[in-house]
């Protein structure tokens, strides 16, 4: 009986601690895009590496091992991601800022 009391109230906290939660603000919304480009960006970063590496070893296998074996098929050169450079966010930030119903104002009429 104290085992079922026990699940049946740890089930209530965990469906209570479900609950649905705030949809994300702007700004967070901004964090986690920005955080998600970093994250892009470090696995390029890591295939690169990675195909270098590859490159390396092969390399090295053929030099030394490799005399009577055929060439290795032709694969794509290793692409070098550069350095990380942040998304431009000033530009959609206005875009951003209006209501998507909302018309621009009027421009003021000319005296003359």
């Amino acid at each position: 009986m104290k085992k079922t009391l026990l699940v049946l109230s740890a089930l209530a906290i965990g469906f209570s601690a479900a609950a649905k939660l705030p949809a994300p603000s702007e700004e967070a919304k901004a964090k986690a895009a920005e955080a998600a480009a970093k994250t892009a960006h470090g696995n390029k970063v890591a295939d690169f590496q990675l195909c270098k590496s590859r490159e390396k070893v092969a390399a090295h296998y053929y030099k030394t091992n490799g005399k009577g074996k055929a060439a290795p098929a032709a694969t794509p050169a290793c692409a070098d991601p550069g350095a990380y450079k942040p998304a431009e966010t000033t530009a959609a930030a206005p875009a951003a800022a209006s209501p998507a119903g909302a018309k621009p104002a009027a421009a003021p009429a000319k005296k003359g």
